[in-house]
């Protein structure tokens, strides 16, 4: 299922300066595929280029901030300019912030879609038209998070703004289906709790449970490999299990018409606790 992934195809990685999308860089780069590699941090965009070893394809950086359609537009013109058709798009660019009451700070709420979410939305207008053209096997790689799916209390921008990044990337899969003899593939990353650099500004110290950009890396490729849509990623603390569950009961809140966001509510408490254990 990964038939893009080989010497002198393309890939663009946005938030490609650290964390999950360098390191998905690294991979897409030591497959002999050509690079490209997108953040809003010049600095740190060549201090990651510097990192990737010389595989044999090429490695570009590209200063883009996804939250403008022109840049992320300029972003598509120089790939294809530079490397010709593009075969793996990966719209991993994201923000965190720390939360506020959902009726506080409009400018943060709007902030966070414009990159999270509007971001993946812009990549996807600008890149899948042309590699739907080219006709060549590629993949559509979009960045979520677990709290897009059970959307803990804390932080309802960055929920809403994964829970999109869901719903969208969902559509595109189901889209890309419908085409004609289409070889572009959609997927859905939801990396567990994973130490990068936009978690250090908050927790200087990696915690034990949380997981790596290269353990996050590893299982994305491997579930790459059998083709997943879902790739849920687990994390030192959260096995796949109780992701289920977790997953689970989030859902019957709709089905059994429960208090919204019942796993944190105190009635609920014992019964969710007895729901995991089960």
């Amino acid at each position: 299922m990964t038939a893009w992934l080989k010497d002198g195809n393309t890939a663009v990685v946005t938030g490609a300066a650290g964390g999950i999308g360098l390191e998905a860089a690294r991979r897409f780069s030591a497959a002999g595929m050509n690079v490209v590699l997108a953040d809003v941090n010049a600095e740190a965009l060549e201090q990651a280029k510097a990192s990737i070893p010389n595989s044999g394809g090429g490695l570009l950086t590209k200063v883009c901030d996804v939250a403008d359609p022109t840049s992320v537009h300029s972003l598509f013109e120089t790939a294809t300019t530079e490397f010709g058709p593009v075969h793996c798009l990966m719209n991993n660019a994201g923000i965190a912030r720390m939360g506020t009451k959902p009726w506080e700070d409009i400018d943060a709420f709007k902030s966070m879609l414009d990159v999270n979410l509007m971001g993946v939305v812009q990549g996807c207008h600008a890149f899948i038209p042309s590699m739907l053209a080219h006709g060549s096997p590629g993949a559509i790689i979009n960045t979520a998070s677990k709290q897009g799916i059970t959307r803990p209390p804390g932080n309802y921008a960055y929920n809403l703004s994964k829970a999109g990044v869901l719903a969208y990337t969902e559509s595109v899969a189901h889209a890309l289906r419908a085409e004609e003899d289409c070889k572009l593939a959609a997927h859905l990353l939801v990396p567990g709790f994973v130490y990068t650099p936009m978690i250090s500004r908050f927790i200087p110290q990696k915690p034990p449970f949380a997981a790596t950009a290269e353990e996050t890396v590893d299982f994305m490729m491997d579930r790459l490999g059998d083709g997943d849509f879902y790739i849920i990623c687990p994390d030192n603390e959260t096995p796949r299990s109780l992701d289920e569950k977790r997953i689970q009961w989030t859902a019957d809140d709709i089905i059994k018409n429960r208090p919204a966001l019942s796993r944190w509510h105190p009635d609920y408490e014992e019964a969710y606790k007895k729901f995991v254990q089960d």
